[in-house]
């Protein structure tokens, strides 16, 4: 099995389309032509965990935090990120990151924050926006089932818990072609004037081409015709943070109690106690300041991050609980998630977890 073998397994996990606009994902490091020996998953591939990854026997490494983040002018080893990547070229490991693609997934990074800390009925907090595409097309009446269903075969037509969706309408279609087409009805020169179905599906922006790919392969016509829009509707299931809720309300101290024992944190930095009680919880693994006003339109009792600054604290309003419990501490379940997934996919293959610790923040 070669990298590139996997990728669409990793796609099916975190899809890269995903992953925002500032992130770096996918293939950070190494060739997809590679065959690969086993695969170690970590939370950042580090030097240390490189080295891990050699004496594992493993020369794919699939990480949550890319390693290469920003641009690199030299690489000289001057640096914790450099010297990882120079020792995992030096020996022929590749790096794959995941991310904010998985962060997004409705099934990822949050929902498995969610899950450690016992939340139900939970929902994308900040659903994405500017990623629902439509697709637009015209077919022979007599050929409509099977396009429809060759365009719901690979993920067209999916709106949150229903699938095979669609709108058909009825009417007429004219066109001529000229000397050298070849026209499935009617003949070259002609103009022909046939009964069509307008068909529209929506879809997921990064499945665009599976989906264009489908129609081509499943429509009669010589040319096809279509359209495809970008729609301002919010994706309900593909977002950043949650939102759920405790099966009883509980005290806020012991609810954060609760927190710090279910994600193994050495602190927790909190806004001022409001006298209420916690069930409403907010969640947002890694630096998820920006989510806050979204916490409060959704009025959560309780709003769990990382990374807050200490103006930020103020951005509680009295009206919720924002507690920081460490970036690392928020994200600390997701290379297991990962481990479990790819084991499924591939029980025959070698997918280990690492053992390194990279978590770069202790407490006293």
């Amino acid at each position: 099995m070669k990298v590139k073998d996997i990728f669409p397994i990793l796609e099916e996990l975190a899809p890269l389309g995903y992953a925002e606009d500032f992130d770096n994902v996918g293939l950070l490091v190494g060739s997809p032509e590679q065959e690969v020996s086993g695969i170690l998953v970590c939370h950042d591939a580090l030097e240390t965990v490189v080295t891990e990854a050699i004496e594992q026997k493993c020369n794919l490494i699939v990480c949550f935090h890319p390693i290469l983040f920003s641009g690199l002018k030299k690489i000289t080893g001057k640096n914790y990120v450099e010297r990882a990547v120079i020792k995992a070229i030096k020996h022929d490991i590749a790096i794959y990151a995941i991310h904010t693609a998985l962060d997004n997934h409705q099934e990822g990074v949050n929902k498995i924050f969610c899950t450690t800390l016992g939340l139900e009925n939970t929902r994308i907090l900040i659903p994405k926006a500017n990623y629902i595409q439509k697709l637009v097309t015209y077919v022979p009446i007599a050929n409509t089932e099977a396009v429809r269903q060759a365009l719901f075969g690979v993920g067209a037509g999916a709106i949150g818990n229903y699938d095979h969706c669609s709108f058909v309408s009825e009417g007429k279609g004219s066109f001529r072609g000229n000397e050298k087409s070849n026209p499935v009805l009617g003949k070259a020169g002609v103009e022909e004037v046939v009964g069509e179905h307008k068909v529209e599906v929506i879809y997921e922006k990064h499945l665009e081409g599976k989906i264009l790919a489908a129609l081509f392969q499943a429509h009669p016509y010589e040319e096809v015709a279509y359209e495809i829009y970008n729609l301002e509707n919010a994706l309900q299931n593909v977002g950043m943070g949650m939102i759920g809720e405790l099966k009883e309300p509980m005290e806020e101290r012991a609810f954060l109690e609760m927190v710090k024992e279910k994600t193994g944190t050495g602190g927790i930095r909190h806004s001022a106690f409001l006298g209420k009680p916690i069930q409403k919880v907010a969640v947002l693994g890694g630096s998820g300041s920006f989510a806050i006003k979204a916490a409060l339109q959704q009025k959560a009792d309780a709003f769990i991050t990382a990374d807050l600054k200490y103006h930020q604290f103020y951005e509680a309003e009295n009206q919720l609980v924002l507690a920081d419990i460490g970036h690392f501490e928020s994200e600390r379940y997701t290379k297991n998630y990962i481990v479990e997934f790819l084991s499924k996919k591939m029980p025959n293959f070698a997918v280990i977890l690492s053992t390194v610790n990279t978590n770069p923040v202790n407490y006293l």
